[in-house]
């Protein structure tokens, strides 16, 4: 399966060596980033000090970094005083090169699949990573699921998904996954990486976005309700939201207004108050 993964790492003494018309670049003998898994190692070490810091702006005591790879930010979480930090790494080469690279790292790193794997901390975590991209909306909705314990997340996704996350009611961009995770974090888009910064580069941009808990979840007649109206309200996004969704209200509720505007022209609190009115 064809995988986006990207990592950080530093910029010094790992890239001696790249074969740009072969199937893998090697580094500095240590491990291989393989094209054919589409794999892109962030370079930038400015970018790295730079998500860090975004990091460091919210408290915490508990962090787990999803996809350390190289360790570049792991060489700066490692040594934030005064927290429990773990990582979550699914490839076994990486995980080999971190332990020798990091000893700090030993017992605080998990070989597994993220989207496979249980809370790492019983409490409060904040959740760092820099994501595969082909395996974004799996990771938001890992972190829904794992919403109670989560406080924060600060992560980079393909400049057009973090957009999309961040997207208000009315814009292009605007869709499930925005309103998914709005009911339940305060997205901020913080910052533009641009293709540049990694080695080899991607094709994308990339973006940096950071999610808090909002202070009150809009009040809703389940989490399923909310979550079936929102995917069948956008299945058809072009037709209004009265053909998209009739066959989840009655008849005379399908009557109102409301229903004659199409998905995207709903905000989210709108998306949680028709869900009382669902058949």
């Amino acid at each position: 399966m064809d995988q986006h993964q990207t990592y950080c790492c530093a910029a010094v003494n790992l890239f001696p060596f790249f074969n740009v018309a072969g199937l893998s670049t090697t580094f500095a003998g240590m491990y291989t980033l393989k094209k054919s898994l589409g794999q892109h190692f962030l370079k930038d070490e400015n970018i790295c000090r730079k998500i860090v810091q975004a990091l460091q702006v919210h408290p915490f005591k508990q962090l787990v970094e999803v996809g350390p790879g190289a360790g570049a930010l792991t060489k700066y979480l490692l040594e934030i005083p005064g927290v429990d930090y773990k990582a979550i790494e699914v490839d076994r080469e990486k995980v080999e090169y971190l332990l020798q690279q990091y000893p700090a790292i030993n017992g605080k790193l998990i070989h597994q699949d993220f989207l496979q794997a249980e809370a790492p901390f019983a409490g409060s975590f904040t959740v760092i990573g820099n994501f595969p991209y082909n395996i974004s909306s799996q990771i938001l909705f890992k972190i829904l699921e794992w919403r109670p314990a989560v406080e924060a997340v600060i992560g980079m996704f393909q400049k057009e998904m973090a957009q999309r996350v961040a997207a208000p009611p009315g814009s292009k961009v605007y869709g499930v996954i925005s309103i998914l995770i709005q009911a339940f974090y305060k997205v901020e888009y913080l910052f533009d990486v641009h293709e540049n910064s990694f080695n080899p580069p991607p094709k994308v941009k990339s973006g940096v976005i950071r999610l808090l808990p909002v202070p009150g979840v809009f009040p809703m007649k389940s989490e399923a309700a909310f979550f079936n109206l929102v995917k069948t309200a956008f299945q058809q996004r072009r037709k209004t939201l009265r053909n998209a969704v009739k066959s989840l209200f009655d008849a005379t509720v399908l009557q109102d207004e409301l229903f004659n505007k199409r998905a995207e022209q709903l905000s989210v609190e709108q998306f949680a108050e028709l869900t009382f009115r669902m058949s």
